[in-house]
């Protein structure tokens, strides 16, 4: 697997049982916050599912609204959401994940945030991200306001 591939496999071996995560939550912890169907491409090709130490458990990721993958690789909707049910998950009464109680903070288990920090790999993007840059859509790019021009900015010259 790539190296997007990879980061994508840390951050889910982290999700601890009985939680869940969003595939554009994984993509913001690993610094690619638009990448959300990318991390489903990944976690679709996973080489180590399940439940068991050192196991990726993929099944743990979840659409941002609760709803089941209904691609999911190894079972399908129904057989991702008896395994969340087994970790203690529960759903609504249209099947989705009760994301206001379930939804992992990105800590890991035990630990909150604002702690001693031993987390074993960043929480999100680092501090130096340019979210105006990576969230700028070209074509809706504001130049008379923006506050960071990129090089193609009418601010700048161009």
């Amino acid at each position: 697997m790539g190296d997007f591939a990879n980061r994508v496999f840390a951050v889910v071996r982290r999700i601890p049982a009985g939680k869940v995560a969003t595939y554009g939550q994984v993509g913001r912890m690993i610094g690619a916050p638009r990448a959300a169907r990318y991390v489903g491409y990944a976690l679709h090709g996973n080489p180590e599912p399940g439940t068991d130490p050192g196991c990726i458990p993929c099944h743990r990721v979840v659409f941002k609204d609760g709803r089941m993958a209904t691609g999911f690789a190894f079972g399908g909707p129904d057989e991702q959401r008896k395994m969340l049910a087994a970790e203690g998950v529960a759903f609504d009464e249209e099947g989705r994940v009760l994301m206001d109680v379930f939804q992992w903070d990105g800590h890991p288990e035990g630990a909150t945030a604002g702690g001693d920090g031993a987390a074993d790999g960043p929480l999100g993007p680092p501090p130096d991200f340019d979210w105006e840059a990576e969230l700028a859509e070209h074509p809706l790019h504001r130049c008379e306001t923006c506050e960071r021009p990129r090089a193609d900015c009418r601010k700048n010259g161009a």
